[in-house]
């Protein structure tokens, strides 16, 4: 069990603050795909939508997301940076992340390095889903549109 100094340190004020504002939160009217995704271990869901451009950007996006402070704080990040960007951008800041919190990898590069926040999660192996989910939804609503095209 974490003592309440490791608590406070996971739950930092800038993790709270990235969970409190959200950026592109709720759905689109007309979604080119949705994209959702649940963590089993604690019930997290997000839900993306999002619009492609002709270059296969991403051009329009929405997340619903419904998670703890640490899976909320990576949305946030997520969205800041979401409108422009790739499915291999957004494929390497989860890979990214995936191995900062699982391997003791290296903080994601710009524009993602925001996701530093998060580094105290990696002791917390039963938060890492929650952490990674709107990023997998958004590479399945991704993937979903790209099939599509």
């Amino acid at each position: 069990m974490a003592g309440d100094e490791e608590m406070i340190r996971l739950y930092s004020q800038r993790i709270l603050a990235l969970a409190a504002d959200i950026p592109l939160s709720g759905r689109l009217e007309r979604p080119q795909v949705s994209a959702k995704r649940r963590s089993p271990l604690c019930g997290s869901t997000v839900t993306v939508d999002l619009v492609l451009g002709a270059d296969g950007r991403i051009a329009d996006f929405r997340q619903d997301v419904k998670a703890c402070a640490l899976g909320q704080a990576s949305a946030a990040v997520l969205g800041r940076h979401v409108v422009g960007a790739s499915r291999a951008e957004i494929a390497l800041a989860r890979d990214g992340l995936a191995a900062m919190l699982k391997a003791g990898g290296p903080v994601p590069g710009a524009p993602f390095d925001g996701l530093a926040v998060l580094e105290p999660a990696r002791d917390y192996r039963n938060r890492h889903a929650s952490i990674l989910l709107a990023w997998d939804a958004t590479l399945a609503a991704l993937d979903e549109a790209l099939a599509a095209a």
